[in-house]
C-alpha cells in the first residue's frame, strides 16, 4: 500500500521549523566610529573562465586603453613607460588609474603602508545596489590589499550635509541632520549584509566644519576664490589643469551638479565652497557668516584632515569623475600646491536597461528590496562576477544564477567540512596527492594573477570551479572515496578555497546557516512554503510508486518552472534552489 511506501525526503540540510533569521544575524555587529560633534544651529523657521560571472555583454574582459605612457610611477615624479599587465613575469599589483587612463603598478607613498579615501553616500534614503557596487568594489580592494600585507587607512565619508538632505526633511517634516543620521546607520546595515569590512574612520560632514572653514580660507588666502555676499565660490579660471581627470574643455564645462547657475559668478563653472544660510536650513557661523559648505569641499577637508595631502588611491563611482573628483582636486591643490593623490580609481555603473541606476531617475532597486529575495552573498557575487570598471546590468536572472552558484560554494563546502569533522586533524599525513597538489598550485596562480591584473574578480570567481570540482569527486564519486589520502586532499583544498573566499568577502561565519538561508529564499521567490513542496514531493513519490510517469514528470515541471530542483538518490527525493526553468527558457529563446 501507498502508506507504507512513505516518501523518503531527505534535504541537502535539516531544515528547521523556524523563519529567516534577520539580516542583523548574518554577520557581526556594527563598528561604529565615534569623533566629536560641531555644534548645529537652524536658521529661523527652522581570465579562462569556465564560469563566465555575471556580465550581461557576456564578455569577461573589459576592454583597457593603455595607449597613453604620460604618467608617473606611484605619483613619485618617475617615468613609467609601462602599457599593460605582463602575466608571464609580473608579481605587483597593477591598478587602472583614472588621471594617466592606463594601468599602472601600484607603488604606496609610504613603503608598507597605503592611504585610500573613497567617497561615501549622501545619506537622505535607503542605498540602491549602484552604491553597493562602489562599496563591495572598494571593499575587495581594501581586502586585497591587506592580503598582501599592507597596512590600510581606509577613509569612507558620510555627507550628511546636502540640498537633497535638506529637501528630503523638509517633505517629511523632519531635522536634516537627524534624518541624516538615521540613514547613516541603515547605509552602515546594509554593508553588514554585503559582509563589507568597516573602514578605518568613517567621518561626517557635519562633524568637521572647523576643517573645511580652514581650508576653505587657504584657498581665498592663496587667491582661488572669492566672497559674494557669505557666498564663496572657487575660481576654476585659476586652475590651469582643471579638466585634467575628466578631460572635459574649460569651456565645454557645466556650471556644475547640484547647484543652480548663478550670475554673480565669474565663470559659469565656478563652484560654491561655502553657501550662505538660508531660511530654514541649517547653518554654521563662519568668517563670511553663517552657512554650509558646498558639495565638494567636504571630501577635500576630510580626506586631507584623516591622509593628509598626499595620499595614495581616492575612488568613488565613475559619475563622481566630474564634476566631483575634478573640482576636488582643483581645490585641494588651491589649498596645497603640492596636493597629489596617486591613483585615481573609479568603478562603473549599474545599468537597468543599459541606463545608469540612480535615484534620481527613479529607475533603481534599493539594496534591501534585492536582498529581501536574494541572499546578501549572492548580490555580492553578483555585483564582482563583472570586472569593476565594467558596466553591469541587473537583472533578476543573474541574480538567480549568482544565488545558484553560492548555493553550490558553500553546500560544496559544507558537505567537505562535515567530512572532516570525523577525522582528527592530528591523525592527517604531511602530504598530499600529486594531482592535488596541482590543482591547488593552479588555482591560486589563476587567482593571483588575475587579481595583481587590476582586480580581475571574475576571473577568480571562475578558477573555483575545478577545486570545487575535485573537492565533490573525492565526496561523491566511487573513486574519489577510494583517492588515497583522500581527507588530507579535502583539507588542503577546503583551505585554498576559503581564503580566496575571504579575499572576495565571501566567506561566511557559518555554511550551514547561509544555505537555509538562500533555500528559505528560493522558497519566497517561488511563492512556496516547505510544507508545500514536501507535499508535491510526496505526491510525485506515489504517483512513480503507480507508474503515473506522466503526473511525476509534470511535478517535478511545476516545481523546476518556479527555481525548486527535485534530486532523486538512492535515499530519496531532496529539492535546491536553481534557476527558474521559465528563465532559463527566456534566455534560450533570446539566444
Amino acid at each position: 500500500m501507498i502508506t507504507v511506501f512513505k516518501c523518503c525526503y531527505k534535504p541537502f540540510l535539516p531544515l528547521r521549523k523556524t523563519s529567516l533569521l534577520s539580516p542583523s544575524q548574518w554577520s557581526i555587529p556594527l563598528h561604529r566610529h565615534r569623533i566629536s560633534t560641531a555644534t548645529t544651529q537652524y536658521a529661523a523657521n527652522g581570465p579562462r573562465v569556465r564560469f563566465r560571472g555575471f556580465a550581461s555583454t557576456g564578455q569577461s574582459q573589459p576592454s583597457i586603453n593603455d595607449e597613453s605612457s604620460k604618467t608617473t610611477a606611484g605619483g613619485l615624479g618617475e617615468s613609467n613607460n609601462t602599457n599593460s599587465f605582463n602575466k608571464s613575469n609580473s608579481s605587483e599589483l597593477w591598478l587602472y588609474n583614472t588621471m594617466s587612463k592606463q594601468k599602472e603598478v601600484f607603488r604606496p607613498k609610504v613603503a608598507g603602508k597605503v592611504g585610500m579615501y573613497v567617497c561615501g553616500v549622501t545619506a537622505y534614503d535607503l542605498s540602491h545596489i549602484g552604491h553597493a557596487r562602489v562599496y563591495v568594489c572598494f571593499d575587495v580592494l581594501y581586502r586585497y590589499l591587506r592580503h598582501l600585507g599592507y597596512e590600510v587607512n581606509y577613509v569612507r565619508n558620510f555627507t550628511d550635509v546636502d540640498d537633497k538632505i535638506i529637501a528630503r526633511a523638509r517633505e517629511l517634516g523632519e531635522d536634516p541632520i537627524t534624518l541624516s543620521r538615521r540613514y547613516c546607520e541603515e547605509f552602515r546595515r546594509d554593508m553588514v549584509y554585503l559582509n563589507c569590512l568597516s573602514p578605518s574612520v568613517e567621518p561626517r560632514v557635519s562633524e568637521h566644519m572647523p576643517q573645511i572653514i580652514d581650508m576653505i580660507k587657504q584657498i581665498l588666502d592663496n587667491g582661488s576664490a572669492y566672497n559674494i555676499d557669505g557666498d564663496v565660490y572657487f575660481s576654476v579660471d585659476k586652475f590651469s589643469d582643471y579638466g585634467q581627470l575628466s578631460g572635459r574643455k574649460l569651456e565645454d564645462n557645466r556650471a556644475g551638479e547640484r547647484v543652480a547657475v548663478d550670475s554673480r559668478k565669474k565663470n559659469p563653472a565656478d563652484f560654491a565652497l561655502w553657501k550662505s544660510a538660508k531660511e530654514g536650513e541649517p547653518f554654521w557661523e563662519s568668517p563670511w557668516g553663517p552657512g554650509r559648505p558646498g558639495w565638494h569641499i567636504e571630501c577635500s577637508a576630510m580626506s586631507a584632515a584623516y591622509l593628509g595631502y598626499f595620499f595614495d588611491i581616492h575612488g568613488g563611482g565613475m559619475d563622481l569623475i566630474f564634476p566631483h573628483h575634478e573640482n576636488e582636486i582643483a581645490q585641494s591643490c588651491a589649498a596645497c600646491k603640492k596636493s597629489n593623490v596617486s591613483y585615481w580609481i573609479h568603478n562603473g555603473f549599474v545599468t537597468i536597461d543599459s541606463e545608469k541606476m540612480s535615484k534620481s531617475l527613479g529607475n533603481f532597486f534599493t539594496i534591501r528590496q534585492v536582498i529581501d529575495l536574494y541572499h546578501p552573498l549572492a548580490l555580492r557575487l553578483f555585483l564582482i562576477g563583472t570586472h569593476y570598471r565594467s558596466p553591469i546590468n541587473y537583472s533578476d536572472v543573474l541574480l538567480e544564477k549568482a544565488s545558484d552558484r553560492v548555493f553550490y560554494i558553500y553546500q560544496t563546502l559544507h558537505d567537505c567540512e562535515e567530512v572532516l569533522s570525523h577525522h582528527n586533524e592530528e591523525d592527517r599525513k604531511d602530504s598530499i596527492p600529486p594531482a592535488v597538489i596541482s590543482c591547488i598550485s593552479k588555482f591560486n596562480e589563476e587567482v593571483l594573477l588575475s587579481m595583481l591584473d587590476d582586480l580581475h574578480t571574475p576571473v577568480s570567481i571562475s578558477a573555483l570551479s575545478e577545486p570545487l570540482k575535485t573537492i565533490n569527486d573525492l565526496l561523491h564519486t566511487r573513486k574519489g572515496k577510494k583517492q588515497e589520502l583522500r581527507i588530507e586532499s579535502l583539507a588542503a583544498l577546503e583551505k585554498a578555497i576559503k581564503k580566496v573566499l575571504s579575499i572576495l568577502g565571501l566567506m561566511p561565519t557559518s555554511y550551514s546557516e547561509v544555505l537555509q538561508q538562500l533555500m528559505e529564499k528560493a522558497l519566497k521567490r517561488a511563492k512556496l512554503t516547505e510544507d508545500q513542496v514536501l507535499q508535491k514531493i510526496e505526491e510525485r513519490t506515489s504517483a512513480r510508486m503507480s507508474k503515473e510517469y506522466e503526473k511525476s514528470d509534470s511535478i517535478r515541471k511545476e516545481l523546476a518552472a518556479v527555481g525548486i530542483a527535485l534530486m532523486d538518490s538512492p535515499d530519496g527525493t531532496s529539492w535546491r534552489p536553481a534557476v527558474p526553468l521559465s528563465m532559463q527558457e527566456q534566455q534560450i529563446s533570446a539566444a
